[in-house]
């Protein structure tokens, strides 16, 4: 009741509260609407897969196909118009070119009738009689379905009929099951024509496909690696600190050195004349220069936090201890890379049969080409954008999830008595309350990746045009802006799920929250996340590295035949993903320890009446950090007094 005389409290009533931080006291549905949309895209992506499936032939491109529209090893469905179609082919598994030393392509097609063999010939036949007897011994015929092997020296039209003679020798390669000539002149002029004129995606999927149990290989490296770096985390000590660094410089230096010797001996070696070696060549030197320009910047890095190495051991007891309270966080990645995998494989399947999908049409002869279908290439990029979104949302619910369950764990006051399952607890809470606020960040994440895909996309086509230094200035400005956004928004979308997960509010409102909240604790945020971040992300570099090596190490080996380059940069990527996967489980109990830190310091008081949440160990060592940010700004500030009060004293 107010006091009589008493001012009426009008300026409180006119300013609004803020609003009060509940820790895990009210939960509501939140950004609903989000969820419907990513239902909606999703209903697309699954008609994008029916008309894959419906239209795409993917056998063609793994296991090649004739002139007459038959598929190598595979029982085909004939073709309308095409007398020679609709073969069973199981037995005949090899891509056979009846002139292959003199391809030439004439309205976008060879002018060479191709053929599926059951062998390719590895000696050289001169006449038609050595080419009958070759088919009467393996049991490959070389010459057009329609004439038997009999037939071959008597009929008349054998010539066209039949490969030009001499019939160089050839192996089978893992390019479409091509046999592919041994003789340097003949496979110098069927290699020329007939790589560099395949369609730039087909290059890519086959190389993908020839080096596939390299790719498998690389990938299952990266795994063991990222789980080797997340026990090193649990467990680490001082020692350990200095042996992951050690291996860290050695490393970068290591890829950094292979990747400019590897490009040294490709622009030295003169046998390069095709499309595919100068395409890894070119990428071996963007590797390099990138690579080099990492090195520098993470060894720089580690010169400057090199005193920081007992703090480095002490921050991870500390995140090592909340992950106690919950030990099976540790394996939460394993089902997110579960689901990732399943994920990524069914998105390459879809895009193989994107890339094949085209209708077949009779041509002159009796010969089965495939157009294209329309609105093939706006499926692609649909298809790539449910890619990172997809990724993204799942890799969102992983840190939600390990958020909610230190949420419970920290906002528990009885630290004897931790709560039961709090993993399944933050996935039922997920899922029944939150899906629409991963939907909303992840797609955030994902319109921030847009830009710079665009950007990238122009400065490479726009790359052999004549532009000055101030264009190109400009490209890398603008990429650099839309790298470094991507890295705040990504730090704010982490701090909002955790802000979610406590107060059980929607996604801008817990961003909003978090962006006051941290304004306030700057101190506490700034240094301790920045450092513990960076030592996180030395792990992922670590693994990347390595991976990297491995498979520069085994793609070189096969130059010639398939654009490495772009399998080498799918490895790195997945590496890194997978490492970012594992290792963000500390990176992200690092940020929702210190954001419930700060939620903690701004309820309570550390009285009777409002205890802290937090432990003795936890608050000694922010303590610790605050002093040691005392102490050098007091440092700074002495010795910018000594400058301030030195004069000038006259030289005598």
């Amino acid at each position: 009741m107010q006091r009589p005389g008493a001012p009426a409290p009008a300026s409180a009533e006119r300013t609004p509260r803020p609003r009060e931080w509940r820790p895990q006291l009210y939960r509501k549905c939140t950004d609903t609407t989000w969820l419907f949309l990513f239902f909606l895209f999703w209903t697309g992506l699954m008609f994008i897969t029916g008309y894959s499936v419906a239209a795409g032939a993917t056998a063609r491109l793994l296991f090649g196909y004739d002139s007459f529209g038959n598929v190598c090893g595979k029982k085909n469905s004939p073709v309308e118009g095409a007398p020679l179609s609709g073969q069973d082919m199981t037995l005949k598994k090899h891509v056979f070119f009846m002139n292959a030393c003199n391809l030439e392509v004439k309205d976008v097609r060879l002018s060479s009738t191709i053929l599926c063999v059951s062998s390719c010939p590895e000696e050289q036949l001169d006449t038609l009689e050595e080419v009958q007897l070759f088919a009467d011994n393996n049991g490959s015929f070389l010459c057009v379905y329609s004439l038997d092997s009999i037939n071959y020296t008597q009929n008349p039209n054998a010539d066209s009929l039949c490969p030009s003679l001499p019939v160089p020798p050839s192996k089978s390669f893992p390019l479409f099951n091509r046999c592919v000539p041994r003789t340097p002149e003949c496979y110098s002029s069927f290699a020329s024509v007939l790589i560099n004129d395949v369609d730039i995606l087909h290059r890519i999927l086959s190389g993908i496909m020839s080096g596939r149990d390299t790719i498998l290989g690389l990938c299952i490296l990266a795994l063991a690696l990222s789980l080797g770096m997340m026990f090193t985390f649990r467990f680490i000590t001082t020692l350990l600190v200095q042996i992951f660094i050690a291996l860290i410089i050695s490393g970068l230096l290591l890829v950094c050195g292979v990747l400019w010797w590897l490009y040294y001996d490709y622009t030295h070696d003169l046998s390069i004349e095709l499309d595919t070696e100068r395409e890894n060549m070119k990428c071996l030197l963007g590797f390099a220069i990138v690579s080099t320009v990492i090195t520098a910047v993470v060894l720089s890095l580690i010169f400057v936090f090199r005193k920081r190495i007992k703090l480095t051991t002490e921050l991870f007891q500390v995140i090592n201890k909340a992950i106690s309270s919950s030990p099976f966080l540790l394996f939460q990645p394993l089902w997110t890379f579960a689901i990732l995998i399943f994920f990524w494989v069914l998105w390459v399947a879809v895009l193989l049969s994107l890339g094949t999908a085209g209708a077949a049409q009779v041509i002159e002869g009796g010969q089965v080409e495939y157009q294209p279908l329309v609105g093939i290439r706006y499926m692609w990029w649909y298809h790539l954008i449910g890619l990172i979104w997809t990724s993204e949302f799942i890799l969102t619910c992983q840190q939600m999830t390990i958020a909610g369950a230190l949420v419970t764990c920290y906002f528990n006051r009885n630290k004897n008595d931790p709560p039961d399952r709090p993993i399944l607890w933050s996935l039922s809470i997920l899922f029944c309350y939150h899906q629409g606020t991963a939907i909303k960040g992840s797609f955030l994440m994902t319109v921030t990746r847009i830009p710079r895909t665009i950007l990238m996309y122009l400065h490479n086509t726009l790359k052999d045009k004549q532009h000055g230094a101030w264009s190109r200035c400009m490209f890398r400005c603008c990429f650099c802006c839309f790298w470094c956004l991507d890295k705040c928004l990504r730090q704010l979308t982490q701090n909002a799920y955790t802000a979610t997960a406590i107060n059980g509010t929607d996604f801008c409102t817990s961003a909003q929250d978090v962006l006051k909240l941290s304004s306030k604790n700057s101190n506490h945020f700034t240094s301790v996340n920045c450092f513990g971040d960076f030592i996180i992300f030395l792990g992922k570099v670590l693994v990347v590295c390595f991976t990297v090596f491995g498979g520069l190490m085994a793609f070189n080996y096969n130059r010639a035949l398939q654009v490495w380059a772009i399998p080498l940069l799918l490895v790195a990527f997945f590496a890194y993903l997978v490492a970012h996967c594992f290792l963000s489980v500390f990176e992200t109990v690092l940020d929702a320890l210190l954001l419930c830190f700060a939620v903690d310091m701004e309820t309570n008081d550390g009285s009777s009446e409002k205890p802290y949440f937090m432990d003795q160990e936890f608050l000694s060592f922010v303590k610790r950090i605050d002093k040691l940010n005392a102490a050098r700004a007091q440092g700074e500030e002495s010795s910018l007094r000594n400058e301030e009060g030195t004069e000038l004293q006259a030289v005598v």
